[in-house]
This record gives C-alpha cells, structure tokens and sequence, in this order.
C-alpha cells in the first residue's frame, strides 16, 4: 500500500498481487488524525496489506523538518495499529509528477485536483516496490 498523507485529503494506492505494478486506489478526506489512521489501519486487514510506503515530507535539501517528524508519528501508530511494516519513502516532487501526467492526460483542473493524492501514492508505491524488487536482483 502507497500512502500519500496531507492535512486536507489522504491519498491511497495498492499493487498487484505479485507487488509488481501500483495503482491509485483512493482519496479521502482526512478528518483527523486518529479517523486516518483508523481507515488506513481498516484497508490493511480489508485487503491483506504487508507493507505500506508511507510519503514522507523531506525539505528539498534533504533533511527532515517538522513535517516529516509528523508523517513518522503518524506512520509509526499505523504501524502499531495495522501489524503492516512502515517504510518511509522520499515524497518530494511526487506531487509535481502526479500533476504532470495528469495534464499530459488532458484530465481537466476541476478533476486533477481531486485525483493528485491517489496519483502520488501510487508514484511513492512504484518507487518502494521498484527499489524492493532491484535489492532481490528483479
């Protein structure tokens, strides 16, 4: 599972069941805290989830700000929640990327702007499970 985490909304994405491809699942509106972590926690039993790559909020140069203290707060309650392993994924630009392939698509504004979330969980997905399957020598 692919975790894009925003104050506003929470994107979602899942892969195959051979972890080999990601798709944008869902975007929810994010109610709080506690409710986000509840439905993340609810789709990880509701679809056999093992792994979660969580986006996590790095300034450009890198480093961790308080953003990213928060996401790994929040990723570590799912993790205790869920039973699924949390790993931490570089989110930076994933946005940009989500909002140049759907312009590239032609998807109009109005639509874009609620499709983003999805799209950049499954990017920060990708890029877990592609990094995964290159360590095992795929």
């Amino acid at each position: 599972m692919g975790v894009d985490y925003g104050d506003k909304r929470v994107g979602i994405a899942l892969s195959d069941p051979l972890c080999i491809i990601s798709s944008a699942f869902e975007v929810f509106e994010n109610k709080g805290e506690d409710d986000a972590i509840n439905h993340i926690a609810n789709l990880v039993k509701q679809f056999n989830v093992s792994d979660i790559a969580f986006g996590l909020p790095l300034n450009i140069d890198g480093s961790e700000g308080e953003r990213a203290v928060l996401h790994r707060a929040i990723g570590q309650k799912i993790q205790e929640i869920s039973g699924a392993n949390v790993c931490f994924i570089d989110e930076r630009l994933t946005s940009a990327e989500a909002e140049d392939y759907l312009r590239e698509a032609k998807i109009p504004w109005e639509k874009r702007k609620g499709l983003i979330d999805k799209i950049s969980a499954q990017i920060i997905l990708q890029s877990y499970m592609n990094s995964k399957n290159n360590k095992r020598g795929n």
